[in-house]
């Protein structure tokens, strides 16, 4: 196999307003929420996930916004996803026009525990998108910040527009003026056109917003709650639906008032398959793009026992960012099964997660020995994480590679996956590059976390001026490293990756 050159595009175009990757992330929403009480497992959480020297790198950090439940309520039973709101002593109606409230800046502990750890592990390259799943309750149809008692109809009042989005600012200019934390941007909304929210259901919090005049109005009231607040830089992003291609539909419903105040499009990728629509759609409205959120419990290989739940992740984040091109790729819920002989506040945590089968999350909180267990996902993911930095360019290439190159560095990265039951020899003609070093770094994840390969360095390969060969083991996810490639012009062409 090799790269074969084809038609030329400008690559900054694709990629982001300012053509460069801005990095990889996670919702801390929900395993914040459940982590962040304990000084021990905050620290190792940031240091795993967030330390790019010892850990993945992360640097994007998805902050949800809880709206909070009617305190009667006690219904949400997962131990995670109870998200405190920062509302508190409410009083009048929505149906009346009349309504006001406090602020209780205590609350969220948890989350914004973690928060702060992992903007500290980040550094310079830390990047904070607010996001909100509901209104609070009071601001709701059906008194519940879990969803409408018709799932499929809106539950944000319609009187209460304006105050979710003074609800939104007021937290984001509390945190920037007193907690010390600027987000970069922040989503009003999540997986909105769905039928996912309904009240009093075990889940979380969630609201549907209609597609067209609903979502453009909660759009336009948060810019408008935002400047009113000083906050004019907070770019307002979304509408993060589940579905790719809800999200073109979505955006093509928007108000042309609501498209200009949406500084980026955001969209996770757990269902739908117009990629090259999203990213064309991106284009053609200038906007940047990040796939915001995603996740599964499923595999990929041929009897790759542990690995395979890594190597669909692999194989789901050289999908997304081939095809979509986006500028952030953001895994959903990274720590998404706890153990605890205690649960949490009434509930039973899930337990340990089974390494052979698939799996959400790529690592388990163990809260009895207060320490975080990792996996093989965890590892695969690293093989991206560490090696392709905030700043990369992106070059899309074909089915089983991502490769990024750095312009300060002059490093050409390439991450391979072999999914397969056998080894595969790959040639990677390198013959764009004006130049290249003589030496390829390569490090491997395969195995077992009790005799596999985690990030192993194994024997540098010999690259020359067409390029290097190199063989993929069965099932494993494999990051080269070509320092010294030069290449002078912004465009690139296209590679990829065929028989």
């Amino acid at each position: 196999m090799k790269f074969l050159k084809n038609q030329m595009y400008q690559v900054v175009s694709i990629l982001a307003i300012n053509g460069a990757f801005e990095g990889w992330g996670t919702s801390l929403c929900w395993w914040a929420n459940r982590v962040g009480y304990s000084e021990q497992l905050a620290t190792q959480a940031a240091q795993l996930f967030y330390n790019k020297n010892t850990g993945l790198g992360l640097n994007i950090m998805r902050y949800n916004i809880g709206g909070g439940d009617d305190p009667t309520h006690n219904h949400i039973t997962r131990t995670d996803s109870k998200v405190p709101g920062y509302a508190v002593n409410v009083t009048g109606t929505s149906d009346t026009d009349n309504l006001s409230w406090d602020y209780d800046w205590s609350a969220d502990y948890n989350q914004r525990n973690i928060l702060t750890k992992c903007i500290k592990e980040s550094g310079k390259e830390a990047i904070v998108e607010a996001f909100s799943n509901s209104p609070p309750y009071f601001m709701t149809n059906s008194g519940c910040s879990c969803g409408a008692v018709n799932a499929s109809k809106n539950n944000l009042h319609n009187n209460c527009y304006d105050d979710f989005a003074k609800y939104l600012a007021d937290v984001a200019y509390h945190f920037k003026n007193s907690f010390g934390i600027t987000f970069q941007s922040i989503s009003p909304m999540n997986e909105p056109y769905t039928s996912y929210w309904m009240a009093n259901s075990n889940k979380q919090e969630g609201c549907h917003f209609d597609q067209g005049e609903s979502q453009s109005n909660m759009i336009t009231a948060l810019r408008g709650a935002l400047d009113k607040n000083g906050l004019n830089s907070l770019m307002v992003t979304g509408t993060d639906e589940t579905s790719i291609d809800t999200q073109i539909v979505s955006y093509q419903a928007l108000s042309t008032k609501a498209k200009n105040m949406l500084g980026r499009i955001d969209v996770h990728t757990y269902s739908g398959s117009n990629r090259e629509g999203i990213k064309a759609l991106a284009q053609k409205e200038n906007k940047n793009l990040w796939m915001s959120e995603v996740d599964g419990g499923l595999t990929a290989g041929e009897n790759a026992g542990e690995m395979g739940a890594g190597l669909w992740l692999a194989q789901r984040i050289i999908t997304d960012v081939n095809n979509m091109t986006p500028s952030a790729w953001v895994l959903w819920n990274i720590i998404d099964n706890h153990i605890s002989k205690d649960g949490y506040q009434g509930n039973q945590d899930s337990g340990d997660v089974d390494r052979s089968k698939g799996y959400w999350g790529i690592a388990v909180a163990d809260h009895d020995n207060q320490t975080i267990h990792l996996t093989m996902k965890y590892y695969a993911f690293g093989q991206f994480t560490r090696y392709i930095r905030p700043g990369y360019t992106i070059i899309p290439t074909g089915s089983n590679t991502l490769a990024a190159y750095d312009v300060k560095g002059k490093q050409l990265i390439i991450v391979a996956v072999n999914a397969s039951a056998f080894d595969v020899n790959y040639n990677f003609d390198l013959s764009l590059f004006h130049a290249v070093g003589a030496s390829v770094k390569v490090i491997r994840t395969s195995g077992t976390m009790s005799s596999g390969e985690k990030w192993a360095q194994l024997k540098p390969l010999t690259a020359n001026a067409s390029g290097f060969q190199a063989t993929l083991k069965t099932n494993s996810v494999t990051t080269y490293i070509v320092s010294g490639a030069e290449y002078n012009n912004a465009a690139f062409s296209e590679i990829t990756l065929v028989e």
